[in-house]
């Protein structure tokens, strides 16, 4: 890779955690304080996740060591407020958190709420182990179907129109989107200026022209395929090589499981880039084609590079170790372009992100700037492969991919591939 931060920084990447430690400490005592009062049974999913635990051994082993395995200095946050004891405490608070949709905080976004209830679980050793596990990850794919249900429920809308502090529609959420009402297709005159539910208001589209496409009719232009920062560079990328390091190279045979076209990647080159939780989190083609394959693979949720260390936003360090892993849908498609040829995009599912959704078929013609899908609950992050044949340069505005970049906006150049030599 050309460059991969992996420097301490004190600001969440997009906005999906909040920006400094107090922020999640006040947050986290929130949701500890509802759970606590909270005397209602486990709903069904996370009374079946309790019984798969309390009957599995490596399933209970693991749940007992994340938690057991946090260090004592991290037992308490900056406020004192005691870290998730144990995995009966995670399930209570769980369940608080499937009938809720996140608040708006100017503070800080908790855009993962899960991902902050497993927040130091997730480095432990035990917590490596686990949420690699098959098992425990259909599990938790069960949970996290069931929030998106109701993140897609009319009853989902009510922090739309909250209070200026938690509502999106707020005072607050309006100086963080000051040109909300004229980017997005919305009706302000109508309740949750008219979207029926959390999930409809966070796969807003643009209206139209908002994104022009760049060089329509130049077939050697790349673009965007999402609104989203530069993550990452790399070229020459192998077939297997060992993604856990802390380099985080990228393995194709893995990240496109075993699918036999990885094979014309090797040699090749990625790009990645993550999105923001308070943008656009809609899909494009970033270049005219054939959709030759779809497909979405089930993978992990909560697992992160144990290279990398505790990663307070996790797990937007691993996010090179996560295209091989997580929750990923893929697009083949057979630019028009000659020089491009066989080109691949890859959507990749970041904790909660878990919903990749797919809305181009196979055979189906595209051109540059065409929608191809979406992520739901928010964004995550995305890459982009060419082969080994295929000689691009990159404009990425004058910025060095890794964490402390901005977006680039969708539909945008973002490369430029030189014709061929015969």
């Amino acid at each position: 890779m050309e460059k991969h931060s992996q420097n301490n920084h004190s600001f969440a990447p997009g906005h999906w955690m909040p920006h400094d430690q107090k922020t999640l400490v006040e947050w986290m005592k929130k949701i500890m304080d509802k759970a606590d009062k909270c005397d209602k049974p486990l709903l069904p999913v996370v009374e079946n996740f309790k019984h798969f635990i309390e009957n599995d051994a490596k399933a209970y082993m693991f749940f007992n060591q994340m938690f057991d395995e946090v260090p004592s200095s991290k037992r308490k946050t900056l406020t004192g407020l005691p870290q998730v004891r144990d995995y009966h405490h995670m399930l209570k608070l769980f369940n608080v958190i499937l009938t809720h949709a996140p608040d708006f905080d100017e503070t800080g976004f908790v855009g993962f709420p899960f991902n902050a209830i497993l927040d130091w679980s997730m480095a432990t050793e035990g917590g490596w182990a686990g949420f690699i596990d098959e098992k425990i990850n259909k599990h938790i794919k069960a949970i996290l179907d069931q929030w998106g249900r109701f993140l897609k429920s009319a009853d989902s809308a009510y922090v739309l129109n909250a209070d200026p502090r938690s509502g999106w529609f707020g005072e607050d959420a309006h100086k963080a989107m000051p040109n909300f009402t004229k980017e997005f297709i919305c009706d302000p005159s109508q309740p949750h200026y008219g979207f029926k539910s959390w999930d409809e208001f966070f796969v807003r589209k643009f209206r139209p022209g908002i994104r022009p496409v760049a060089s329509p009719d130049d077939d050697s232009v790349v673009v965007n395929a999402c609104e989203s920062a530069p993550f990452a560079l790399a070229r020459n990328v192998k077939m297997r090589d060992k993604f856990w390091i802390k380099a985080q190279p990228y393995a194709l045979q893995f990240m496109l499981n075993n699918d036999p076209r990885a094979n014309h990647f090797a040699g090749g080159t990625i790009y990645q880039a993550f999105l923001s939780a308070l943008s656009y989190h809609r899909w494009h083609a970033p270049v005219s084609g054939k959709i030759v394959k779809t497909a979405v693979i089930p993978g992990t949720y909560y697992s992160e590079a144990r290279s990398v260390g505790y990663d307070p936003l996790a797990p937007n360090d691993s996010q090179g170790y996560i295209s091989e892993l997580a929750t990923r849908a893929v697009i083949y498609i057979e630019a028009d372009n000659p020089d491009i040829g066989l080109m691949c995009f890859v959507a990749i599912g970041m904790a909660e992100v878990s919903t990749c959704e797919i809305t181009v078929y196979d055979g189906q013609h595209v051109n540059k700037g065409d929608q191809t899908g979406m992520f739901h609950f928010g964004g995550s992050t995305h890459c982009l492969l060419f082969g080994p044949h295929v000689d691009i340069e990159f404009d990425l505005h004058g910025q060095t991919p890794g964490l402390d970049t901005h977006n680039i906006n969708v539909n945008e150049k973002i490369a430029t591939v030189k014709r061929r030599k015969n």
